[in-house]
Order: C-alpha cells, then sequence, then structure tokens
C-alpha cells in the first residue's frame, strides 16, 4: 500500500511539474526574413548562385559543342587524335564537374559564402532569443519554421514578434 501511495505521489509531481512549464513556439524563417541584413545577405547569396550557375552552363555548353564536333569528325580522324580528343573531352568534362563540386558542393563555396552571410545573423537571432527566454523564464522555444513539426500551436505562444522587437525591428 505504501508502494502504491508513493508512486501516487510521484506522478502527481511530475504531472505538477510538466503543466509548470513555460514554453514558445517562433518562427525562424519568418523573424529572417524580416531582418533587412537578411534580405541583403540572401540577394547577395542568389547573385553569386546564379554566376556561378552561368560560368559552370557555359562550361557544358562548350564541352557539348566539343562532344557535338567529336561525333561529326570522329570517322575522319585517326586513332591517335581519337584518343587525343576523348582524352580532352574527358578532362573538360572531369573540370566541369569538379567546378560544379567546388562551387556547389557540400561545404563548396557557396556553403562558405552562406556561412559567412547568413550565419552571423542567425546567432544575432538565437542570442537574442536565449535572452527573451531566460528573461521571460521560458523552459523551452520551439521552431515550427523547419525541420520541428508542430501539428498545433497557440496564436498566443508565437513570440517571434518579441524576438523582432529584441532585435530593433519592427
Amino acid at each position: 500500500m505504501k508502494k502504491i501511495l508513493f508512486i501516487a505521489v510521484i506522478m502527481v509531481l511530475i504531472a505538477a511539474n510538466a503543466s509548470a512549464q513555460k514554453y514558445a513556439i517562433i518562427d525562424t524563417r519568418y523573424i529572417l526574413n524580416r531582418v533587412p541584413e537578411y534580405k541583403d545577405a540572401d540577394k547577395k547569396l542568389q547573385q553569386v548562385s546564379a554566376q556561378w550557375q552561368k560560368e559552370i552552363d557555359d562550361k557544358q555548353a562548350q564541352l557539348d559543342k566539343m562532344y557535338k564536333n567529336y561525333d561529326a569528325e570522329q570517322f575522319m580522324l585517326s586513332d591517335e587524335l581519337k584518343k587525343k580528343r576523348e582524352d580532352e573531352l574527358f578532362n573538360n568534362e572531369k573540370e566541369v564537374r569538379d567546378l560544379q563540386k567546388r562551387r556547389f558542393g557540400y561545404e563548396g563555396d557557396l556553403f562558405k559564402e552562406r556561412e559567412r552571410l547568413i550565419k552571423p545573423l542567425q546567432d544575432k537571432v538565437y542570442n537574442a532569443v536565449q535572452k527573451i527566454a531566460v528573461a521571460r523564464g521560458y523552459d523551452f522555444i520551439l521552431d515550427k519554421s523547419e525541420g520541428i513539426t508542430v501539428i498545433f500551436a497557440d496564436p498566443k505562444l508565437d513570440k517571434s514578434e518579441d524576438v523582432l522587437k529584441e532585435l530593433g525591428i519592427k
């Protein structure tokens, strides 16, 4: 009987503790889209990305032209010239793949540029969220923008506007 009473008391304490937790929900995508510096950084990233993609597309078009020329001329080429042209095509194709990987691959130039431009802004938002969480006594804050699925969120729990105010943006 004492065990049952002890377990019941512990369950009541756990339930009381769980209901006492304070939490909030924010939308970092919404917040970042309202930060002027983020818009500028995103625009720069898009411009750089488009420039690099054009560079790759131009090289790919040049490679495609080389393949067409080779297909048209291969019957007239000696075995030695065929081998030379095939090696040239292979090297150019590898160069295009390497450029694409260097620009857009994992930890490539675009990743580094995004880190340089966007990460400081994300850190700024994160610091503002931490400051609000500590000041208002939140136990945890959920981000509903990416990765975490929130099936229901009471709009009064969304503190995105508070984060914008903390950042000095309205």
